[in-house]
């Protein structure tokens, strides 16, 4: 296709007439579902400004997000009609160059997908274009990217720039391929830049300014030589005028150009076999934290050994170079390489336990990467590795850490721990075992069986060091059947208690109508979830064991949704908003649900002479009808005992006498006289079931209407209506003067607004720990997405889960669950964890009574400073000979003091188990930074 070359020029001309919007919506959507259908290798997808197409998606009427990948919204209302938008507008995800042509035009660097742009097929951005014109155009192509377990297509959104430097005259030039590219597409781009013959051109692979290799023409792919984003390349033109000049190193020296061979490798081997060639490299980025190593003695280098290590220097002491938004992969590595049993492994020879014919492994190669990584920098002293090739071997066999943007160090650690595991699985050929339920025999019975079948599947020295096993008892809510399963674990993923108070207000509504609405102010955790507001209801209101609180959120005096997921964050939940708790029985639930919602007449004004037609007003009422069909007199009856407690008397009525209206007779009162005209206040909120039982007789004639889920169609309830069962009944009762006579409507209007956080001020106040582990053991309901099949019930259950610690590895990996993802919120708590150094004893929470000493000693941690947007990964790591800890910053490493590695930017901890007695003291302090 002709790319628009409409630069950065808004046309305002279109070259057909606007469609309506919900004809633009509807074709948009079926171009969308055609692309989806038919994805492959080369297709063209457009970079679009999420500013403008947000625009374009209020015009549509669409919610926002439809297309991005984290759109799960839900109970989203009609959006507000909006203009049509201008003319596409690109400028503010496009770097302002004027030295760019349209077609090379960069974007910027810290964009993310679905924030600041979307992602839109090529038949989409043409009919876009058509409608909208502008731009600038930024097409991208759909590449394909081959992991371990499966192949994912990805959109390069950032393609590879190389800095190219003519040795010729040290002139820099930015190209821009796909990291697909082959080095003949390399040359054929370079040549045609600066006008010369590919047989006179030579490049060189010239990281941090030094030469690595000669890039040799051939099909050889960018990534698959491990070119980064943003490195330099040199051109050298043998032409005979040129072969002679000198180019410049990376301190300004000047080195003559003569042919090189390669960079001699070291005589100490990987895994005891012969030095393995570089990977392959698919991830680039921004360096944010470049920094220069402070520390070294020697400049940087490539994946290279150092020999000439001073005298007297200690190995673990160097530094991983940041390649681009690579500090999480240093920091995890850091922790890994210092992690005592790994190291004395990994320096030994390991070739026979090398696993090639693994299908969920790596062929060996993460773990050949990894080993001669780990020899490098235990062999380096203090000289700074640039770990390209390692990274190559990442992003071949994991393409979810490819890319700009920042990655987990927690997810990258869980990757390499099973990677390395399947890679060294000392199993060939994995055996079918069918597990078997416990029956009730004895856990440790149970727990023995399950680690030997495990075993039988997985044994390496990842297994032998690195894993424990849980005991987890689920247990069925209908049936109470009992299921006790051993499972085993590689980490501790530990939720942080929350400290920080949010205050609620919800107004409670009683189901069986003895009681006015009443507000409830409650204090919960700020990041809590729906659970903690009903249970800290419950308690404030004395909910009985037969009750329980039905959630919901009213808006516009209707019910927008409702709160029924114990597990919903409590984030979901505005400021502004007006929550609703109703107590109903807790037998109601599943059966039919009555939602009542009040109109009343609009009155004449100045501006509407002849009146309006009826509006909602106040708030809707729920209610439990029971399993049987109902009618419309027992819909009427339950409508009567609902409204009783806003009655303005209770007592002494005049006779009832019937009127049929709305197609149903029911009883109606006459006016009540002034004499017996008593208010019912707060201070009479309730009445004993004769009071019920009288006033039901005598209510009002009710105009009651059927209406549909959204309120928006609605008609006369017929004589012979009935319910069905698990039905949702909508209803509208029309007030009239006479229903305002009798009840007091004050008492449903006016619904309070949640307040809003109240944050403490100071400093967020420290949890411990065990705090956060006893949260983790702590027994709680499966959430309606991971419901248990039981099967004495045969069908899915919420059962309750209860984990239990049985056994704990050598290596204990604690990982602190600061990042909370929903579908609305992203979040990170930085709460500081006060956490043992020296001597962390669980030994109350482990089941297994194995005779091994249950105490561990801290001698790693992985940092993450900052929010969830960028932020920035170090590692804390003890060399256990020296009983020393160091800071590792990317290339920077520096000692520090043991009392300064508690922070609030804990992460991942790393406890090595203590052998015999544990050392008297505790090893702590009361000095902790808080930052």
């Amino acid at each position: 296709m002709t790319i628009p070359d409409s630069g950065f020029m808004m046309e305002n001309g279109s070259s057909c007439l606007p469609c309506p919007p919900e004809e633009e919506n509807r074709v948009v959507k079926d171009l969308m579902n055609k692309s989806e259908a038919n994805l492959k290798e080369g297709n063209l997808y457009y970079v679009i400004s999420n500013r403008w197409f947000t625009s374009w998606q209020r015009y549509v009427g669409q919610g926002t997000g439809e297309y991005s990948s984290d759109s799960q919204h839900s109970n989203v209302g009609p959006s507000k009609a909006a203009d049509r938008p201008g003319p596409i507008d690109n400028s503010d995800i496009v770097l302002n160059r004027n030295d760019c042509k349209v077609n090379d035009l960069e974007l910027h660097r810290t964009l993310q997908e679905g924030v600041d742009y979307v992602l839109l097929p090529q038949e989409v951005w043409e009919k876009l274009f058509d409608w909208y014109k502008g731009g600038p155009a930024l097409p991208r192509k759909l590449i394909l990217q081959e992991g371990v377990k499966h192949q994912q297509f990805n959109v390069e959104v950032y393609p590879m720039c190389l800095n190219l430097i003519d040795s010729r005259d040290n002139n820099q030039t930015v190209v821009r391929l796909s990291k697909k590219a082959s080095i003949q597409e390399l040359y054929e781009r370079v040549c045609a830049l600066k006008g010369i013959g590919q047989e006179k051109a030579c490049l060189w692979d010239y990281f941090n300014k030094q030469k690595h290799a000669s890039l040799n023409i051939s099909n050889q792919t960018l990534e698959e030589l491990n070119l980064q984003m943003d490195q330099e390349i040199l051109l050298e033109v043998q032409d005979g005028h040129y072969a002679s000049r000198f180019s410049m190193d990376s301190t300004g020296n000047e080195l003559a150009l003569v042919p090189l061979v390669e960079p001699s490798r070291s005589p100490v081997t990987i895994a005891g076999g012969p030095t393995m060639s570089n990977g392959h490299s698919t991830s680039y980025g921004v360096n944010l934290y470049k920094g220069s190593a402070v520390n070294s003695t020697s400049s940087d280098i490539d994946d290279r050994y150092d020999n000439n290590v001073r005298k007297g220097e200690r190995g673990g002491l160097a530094g991983l170079q940041n390649l681009g938004n690579t500090c999480f992969m240093n920091s995890a590595l850091q922790c890994l390489v210092h992690t005592p049993p790994l190291v004395e492994y990994f320096l030994q020879d390991y070739s026979e336990e090398i696993n090639t014919e693994n299908p969920l492994g790596m062929h060996g190669e993460l773990a050949l990467a990894f080993g001669e990584l780990l020899r490098k920098l235990w062999s380096s002293g203090r000289t700074t590795i640039a770990p390209r090739a390692f990274k190559g071997k990442l992003a071949r066999f994991a393409p979810q850490f490819s890319g700009y943007n920042q990655h987990d160090s927690q997810e990258l650690l869980a990757f390499l721990l099973d990677g390395l595991h399947e890679d060294l699985n000392r199993v060939k050929r994995k055996p079918y075992i069918e597990t078997k339920d416990s029956d009730g025999r004895p856990d440790e019975e149970v727990a023995d069986e399950c680690w030997k079948y495990h075993k039988a599947r997985n044994d390496s020295v990842i297994v032998d060091v690195c894993q424990g096993q849980y005991k987890s008892t689920l247990v069925c809510p209908v049936c109470g059947k009992i299921s006790i399963t051993f499972d085993p674990f590689m980490y501790l993923s530990l939720p942080l208690p929350s400290t920080v108070m949010r205050t609620m207000t919800v107004t409670m509504i009683y189901g069986d109508g003895s009681v006015l609405p009443m507000p409830y102010t409650v204090t919960v955790p700020k990041h809590g979830c729906c659970k903690d507001l009903s249970q800290a209801l419950g308690i404030q209101c004395c909910l009985r064991g037969d009750e329980s609180l039905l959630l919901a959120e009213v808006y516009e005096h209707r019910i927008h949704r409702y709160l029924g997921i114990p597990l919903e964050p409590l984030a979901s939940i505005k400021d502004d908003e007006h929550i609703v708790a109703y107590r109903l029985p807790k037998k109601g639930a599943g059966q039919i649900k009555l939602e009542i919602s009040h109109r009343v007449q609009e009155k004449c004004t100045p501006d509407n002479l002849k009146g309006g037609g009826r509006k909602l007003f106040g708030t809707p009422l729920v209610i439990y009808l029971g399993e049987d069909a109902l009618n419309v007199a027992d819909i009427s009856t339950v409508v009567s005992k609902m409204l009783l407690p806003l009655r303005r008397t209770y007592s002494s009525l005049t006779k009832p006498h019937s009127s049929k209206e709305n197609g149903f007779v029911s009883e109606a009162v006459d006016e009540p006289s002034d004499s017996f005209h008593t208010q019912s206040g707060p201070g009479d909120q309730s009445m004993n079931n004769s009071e019920l039982e009288e006033t039901s007789s005598q209510e009002l004639s009710f105009q009651l209407f059927l209406t549909d889920g959204i309120c928006l169609s609605f008609k006369p309830i017929e004589k012979d209506y009935l319910t069905k069962s698990n039905q949702l009944v909508k209803v509208f009762l029309d007030w009239s003067d006479k229903e305002h006579e009798i009840y007091d409507s004050s008492y449903l209007k006016d619904l309070p607004e949640v307040h809003k956080f109240s944050a403490k001020k100071t400093r967020q106040e420290a949890i411990s720990l065990f705090s956060c582990l006893e949260a983790f053991l702590t027994e709680e309901p499966l959430g309606p997405d991971d419901m248990w099949y039981c099967p004495r019930c045969k069908e899915h259950r919420q059962a309750t889960k209860k984990l239990d610690l049985w056994t704990l590895p050598d290596i204990l990996v604690v990982h602190l669950k600061r990042f909370s993802y929903s579908r609305y919120l992203k979040n990170k708590l930085d709460t500081f964890v006060n956490f043992p150094v020296r001597n962390l004893d669980l030994s109350k929470y482990v089941k297994s009574k194995d005779g091994q000493s249950q105490v561990y000693d801290l001698y790693a941690i992985s940092n993450h400073y900052g929010g969830l947007g960028g932020g920035h990964y170090t590692a804390y790591a003890k060399l256990i000979d020296e009983n020393r800890w160091y800071d590792f910053d990317d290339s920077r490493v520096s000692p520090v003091g043991e009392s300064d590695i508690k922070t609030s930017a804990a992460y991942l901890l790393f406890y090595q188990r203590v052998k015999g007695e544990p050392r008297a003291g505790a090893g702590e302090t009361s000095e902790v930074r808080m930052g």
